[in-house]
């Protein structure tokens, strides 16, 4: 059981799902301005035409994020010619109030979070397919949120490449700390993405959502969004997630700030605690120094200081406790098996033996546990006698490093194991490039160089550049 007075009042929690980014927002809201009234019956092409303004500033908006190419961009962004000047103003605006990094920020603990995951190579990126990704599935309202996008049952393998697009920039050398690197710059434009999307589920700013709903919480009643009629035609993301419908009072506002806190669990805690369930567990100092890079990371895109945790115990106390609320509080009809069995989906295919196919699986289901592995519809992906063989395997090959780091301190099999799955299923997704990481020119190039050096270390040849 994790320290139950760790665990933050269920009442500030609640009110955690009605409060957003305020600042994002703003900016977004100041872009697309006020949406005409829309109802049950509007059709797709009557949903195009009254808003056109609006899909148009979106494309403004994605052109933006174009001229961010490093940390250093942002301080002397400039508009490109034809930019509207609403879109303009919003943004420069954004970015003048845009925090840097905290007064607490510790360039120390940072450099060396960095070097951690560049130490963990391919296995990094395999905790981030086999454990961050499946957790983040678990809330029904932020799993409601991503499948509204469809991007993580249609397009499973675009969703993962976008978040190690966002992932890489943050933790390879110098991404939080230098003008060269990109992690802020790529951020800050998650972040907008973030209030983009809340926008447009909500036809309007979170802030007035919110109000309407005022301290009638959790009312299924209270200020419900209708889908619209569009929705079955809306191809597109935009204007999927504009027709989806939204429930307000019952389930809070999309992309809220107890999601926002949980999602940054799975990028810092989970991957951790991957670790020590592989028996590759990392020295405390590591493991703090880990929490406080991605807590930075954090505080760029708005999460509240209040709700980071600093120490593995106050990560699984804040983990388990939002894991409870969200299993207590699901959607119907339930979008997360659908999530899950998709991503598996798409590791499976990448596996050359057909026998070694069910590993993914089984793999995420050792590091979150049989309850997540229920939830994301995975547990009864492979037969019983796959999971025993499975576990049997696991247990000797833990046996085998206890015995063996008796006499050599950094040995481990299971990372080597781990390591020969991180490769190939990292080789398929994140660097094929007839579909590259959505980075930076030279960012796209260093991470693609990191990606490489980890499979020449691993003993894989890197695919070739084209």
């Amino acid at each position: 059981m994790p320290p139950q007075d760790l665990a933050r009042p269920a009442d500030f929690l609640d009110r955690m799902q009605f409060e957003a980014d305020p600042l994002a927002d703003n900016t977004v809201a100041a872009i697309l301005g006020p949406w005409q009234d829309v109802h049950a019956g509007t059709t797709h092409a009557e949903m195009l035409s009254a808003h056109a303004r609006q899909w148009t500033q979106l494309g403004a908006i994605n052109r933006v994020f174009d001229d961010w190419k490093d940390n250093a961009s942002l301080s002397h962004w400039t508009p490109r010619p034809g930019t509207p000047p609403e879109v303009a103003a919003a943004v420069a605006d954004y970015l003048r109030q845009a925090p840097g990094l905290p007064a607490w920020a510790d360039p120390v603990k940072i450099a060396r979070a960095e070097a951690l995951f560049m130490d963990q190579g391919v296995l990094s990126c395999l905790l981030l397919f086999c454990s961050s990704l499946p957790e983040c599935y678990v809330i029904p309202d932020l799993s409601q949120a991503l499948f509204v996008t469809g991007q993580l049952e249609q397009h499973t393998e675009y969703r993962i490449r976008a978040t190690a697009a966002m992932i890489f920039p943050v933790m390879m050398d110098g991404g939080l700390t230098r003008p060269d690197g990109g992690g802020i710059a790529q951020v800050l434009k998650v972040r907008l993405i973030h209030a983009t999307i809340r926008h447009l589920i909500l036809r309007g700013r979170p802030e007035d959502a919110a109000a309407v709903v005022g301290e009638q919480r959790k009312q299924p009643d209270v200020h419900v969004l209708p889908p619209l009629a569009a929705r079955p035609e809306a191809k597109a993301m935009h204007h999927a997630l504009f027709a989806h419908g939204w429930n307000v009072g019952k389930d809070g506002l999309p992309c809220n700030q107890e999601e926002l806190a949980y999602t940054l669990l799975t990028f810092h805690y989970v991957v951790l605690r991957g670790l020590r369930t592989l028996g590759i567990g990392l020295p405390r100092p590591d493991e703090e120094a880990y929490l406080h890079a991605w807590n930075v990371m954090g505080h760029v895109l708005g999460v509240r200081d209040d709700l980071m945790a600093h120490t593995m115990d106050d990560a699984q106390a804040l983990f388990a406790q939002m894991q409870a609320r969200g299993r207590a509080d699901p959607f119907t009809p339930d979008p997360r098996p659908q999530l899950g069995q998709a991503l598996m989906r798409s590791m499976e295919k990448l596996i050359p033996l057909r026998l070694a196919r069910p590993i993914p699986t089984l793999l995420t289901r050792h590091l979150c546990g049989v309850e997540t592995s229920r939830n994301i519809g995975i547990d009864g992906h492979v037969s019983w006698l796959s999971k025993a063989l499975f576990m049997v395997l696991m247990s000797l090959v833990r046996g085998i490093d206890l015995v063996v780091r008796c006499f050599v301190r950094d040995f481990s099999l299971a990372r080597l194991v781990t390591r020969m799955l991180g490769r190939q299923v990292m080789a398929g997704m994140l660097m094929d490039q007839t579909r590259p990481l959505k980075l930076p020119e030279h960012v796209s190039a260093r991470a693609h160089t990191v990606m490489a050096r980890w499979l020449t270390a691993a003993g894989a040849r890197p695919p070739a550049r084209q």
